[in-house]
């Protein structure tokens, strides 16, 4: 069930039923993760991405700040999903790019902005209340998945609005294989 939700939503974020405040198509996604919930995502939306797929799909994991800005440079706020990766919502790097981002979202838009723009993979809920993140723009990664396997679960959303949910179902159907 908790596959059909995420799928759900990377589908709505690629076809436009899922937008960003004033219900504008999100063009820019920015996966903010580390360890496997960026390394995975990264190498498979990379290698498998169709060449003029939208939305762009960007991966920030460094602390420095660099990929951030970079993954930022000529985005457009109203046009901009941020998808954060932790299970615990406290991992110190993804926090720090995460409260980046959404500064950098806030500077322009309102408050309200963050649940429109925000998603969210994690188990801790009351952290995510604290964020901002709307409640149908959370999944869960579950205690047992280790970090170099979590591309198979929710952490895999960035490689889903990527390759769209019949790809990301084809690949998980060859791992199991």
């Amino acid at each position: 069930a908790e596959q059909g939700l995420f799928l759900a939503f990377a589908d709505a974020v690629r076809n436009g039923e899922r937008s960003g405040i004033g219900g504008r198509r999100f063009t820019r996604v920015i996966n903010i993760g580390i360890g496997g919930s960026d390394l995975g995502p990264r190498l498979v939306a990379n290698a498998l991405r169709q060449p003029d797929a939208s939305p762009d799909v960007y991966f920030v994991a460094g602390i420095d700040g660099i990929e951030l800005r970079d993954a930022l440079s000529g985005a457009v706020r109203d046009e901009t999903l941020f998808i954060v990766c932790s299970k615990t919502f406290s991992t110190l790097e993804t926090r720090l790019n995460a409260d980046a981002a959404r500064h950098w979202l806030l500077e322009e838009l309102p408050d309200e902005a963050v649940a429109a723009h925000f998603a969210a993979i994690s188990v801790n809920d009351a952290a995510l209340d604290e964020f901002g993140i709307a409640a149908d723009a959370r999944f869960r990664i579950w205690d047992w998945v280790g970090g170099r396997f979590s591309l198979w679960s929710a952490i895999g959303l960035a490689v889903a609005i990527a390759i769209g949910s019949q790809a990301f179902r084809e690949l998980l159907a060859g791992a199991k294989a």
